[in-house]
């Protein structure tokens, strides 16, 4: 799922109106991530659409999850309390962001509408709705795996069409 508010002006109104926009350490400048994805779940003003997500993660811990049969996270995950995701259009900057340099890393597709409820779209980065998994992950429920290999350049270099 790919949560979109209408605006971003209905989506700063939607919490400034609840009082959520207040800064805390890990969200940028809004309240509580968790009570805004509550309200924002809640608001007629978001709308919902199925959609294909990301996780980036470093090839060896993947390989320790297919064989276990399960991914519980990484560690930013499981100090967060949540599995990170992004969608296609925020992939690339959070490898850049959190994954600079490091080449032993693999792309991996999920279909978000097929992870149920325990997917939560919450604010984070720049106010950016990301993809949360509050559980574990079956790896059964992955579409595709490919490396995310290194450019000339140093950067992750994407496939052209991640669907």
């Amino acid at each position: 799922m790919q949560a979109v508010l209408a605006s971003e002006a209905k989506q700063s109104s939607l919490l400034a109106r609840t009082g959520l926009l207040r800064h805390t350490p890990r969200n940028d400048g809004v309240g509580s991530l968790r009570e805004v994805a509550e309200i924002i779940r809640k608001s007629p003003e978001a709308k919902i659409t199925a959609g294909m997500i990301y996780k980036i993660c470093p090839e060896a811990l993947w390989r320790e999850a297919e064989a276990a049969g399960v991914f519980t996270g990484a560690p930013i995950d499981l100090a967060d309390g949540y599995i990170h995701f992004s969608t296609a259009s925020q992939a690339r900057e959070t490898a850049a962001k959190h994954f600079v340099g490091q080449a032993d890393l693999l792309l991996i597709a999920f279909d978000g509408a097929a992870l149920g409820k325990t997917l939560v779209y919450e604010p984070s980065r720049g106010g950016d709705l990301f993809p949360h998994l509050y559980g574990a992950l079956p790896v059964q429920q992955v579409r595709w795996v490919q490396p995310l290999t290194l450019g000339a350049d140093g950067k992750h270099a994407f496939p052209g069409d991640m669907s």
